[in-house]
């Protein structure tokens, strides 16, 4: 049997050695650009890093991925390691997110969903009644996907300590989405309709989905992830009413929980189109509002405060558009986050408003962090 032992305080449990060397890597990265951002500190620079930052785009990501579900690469520790590092070497970027998918807890404990390739998530049966629920069962980290555990290690071993692995997971509404349409949806009239017809199951589901996303998150971050992004990605089709009845309390009960176990981790809540659910999702409980396009980042500050820290927002669309339009849309985002001095506000994580689109041209983003960089270098 082996044994802890630290000079300074003697022998140690091996769940102590744990904490010791997180507490020493987070001690070392506390002056990670994206760490001091995201207290409201101000960084060297203007971190940045960009949501599906890896995927299609990348030539060497196409060459090492291979075909079939993204589930099947998650699988695979070294490659879903490596598929988070790529981006991380070819742009600089000041985080890496790893390479995962939010239906990895419901695929791995059995409930039947896939993600089809230029489909997205898609179940056989969809979730709409209460014995449904049982194939949805509490979600054990290490002995259903073990395998994402095992690259966030690799993960925290192989990146510098500037560039902080960024945890993630499904938001509850936004997965319970999928398991309740089937497929992508644009109407979500089943997810709707379950919330108002039988609103008992509809928050059974709710909370078994926080157990999934809070089970994972403490997985991610125990192995060595530093932050963590809660995705409710679909919230913007809910109105407001819905949304504080339906869904606030459970994504609430994730960021508490959170809070809880990993006091002062950096967490980030992020949905399409939610400008207005700003001011809910913000009670929720996060300590980085993310922000798409839509939503001015001066006027989140104006209804949230002035030292609201935000992640966002470049519309992914100027992106395709070329350098030149990326870089204005780049130097209109810096100066909506200019505070009243004139200087750029310290709680501002760069970001495009969405995910990275597959026919993305890497050299437009490589531009859009070197004019970020060149911008707000102190």
């Amino acid at each position: 049997m082996h044994s802890q032992y630290s000079s300074n305080a003697g022998w140690c449990s091996p769940a102590a050695a744990i904490h010791h060397r997180l507490a020493v890597a987070c001690e070392r990265m506390s002056t990670a650009p994206f760490l001091l951002a995201a207290k409201g500190d101000r960084a060297a620079h203007t971190p940045v890093w960009f949501m599906r930052q890896a995927g299609r785009s990348l030539p060497e990501y196409r060459a090492k991925r291979g075909d079939g579900s993204i589930l099947d690469a998650i699988k695979q520790p070294d490659l879903a390691a490596e598929l988070t590092l790529q981006p991380v070497r070819r742009y600089g970027v000041d985080a890496a997110v790893l390479y995962s998918d939010i239906v990895v807890p419901a695929h791995a404990v059995g409930f039947g969903i896939d993600v089809a390739p230029g489909t997205g998530p898609v179940c056989e049966a969809p979730l709409r009644c209460a014995a449904d629920l049982a194939r949805l069962r509490p979600f054990d980290p290490d002995a259903d996907a073990p395998y994402v555990g095992q690259a966030v290690k690799i993960l925290s071993a192989e990146l510098p300590d500037s560039v902080p692995l960024l945890a993630f997971a499904g938001a509850p509404f936004t997965v319970a989405s999928y398991l309740i349409e089937g497929r992508p949806s644009r109407t979500y009239e089943q997810t709707k309709g379950l919330m108002h017809t039988d609103s008992a199951l509809w928050h059974s589901v709710m909370q078994r989905l926080v157990q999934h996303a809070t089970a994972s998150l403490r997985s991610q971050l125990d192995h060595g992830a530093r932050a963590f992004q809660l995705f409710d990605s679909w919230a913007g089709a809910l109105s407001r009413a819905d949304y504080d009845t339906f869904v606030l309390p459970h994504s609430t009960a994730v960021f508490a929980a959170l809070a809880a176990s990993h006091p002062q981790t950096p967490a980030i809540h992020f949905g399409i189109g939610c400008d207005h659910l700003l001011e809910s999702m913000f009670a929720a409980g996060p300590s980085v509002l993310g922000l798409d396009w839509r939503t001015s980042i001066a006027d989140a500050r104006r209804r949230m405060g002035d030292d609201l820290v935000v992640q966002g927002n470049l519309d992914p669309a100027l992106v395709l558009a070329g350098v030149e339009t990326a870089c204005a849309g780049v130097d209109a985002v810096l100066a909506d986050n200019r505070d009243e001095d004139g200087r750029q506000h310290a709680g501002h994580i760069f970001n495009l408003g969405h995910g990275v689109q597959p026919n993305t041209d890497p050299a437009v983003l490589q531009a859009v962090v070197d004019r970020v960089r060149e911008c707000t270098a102190q």
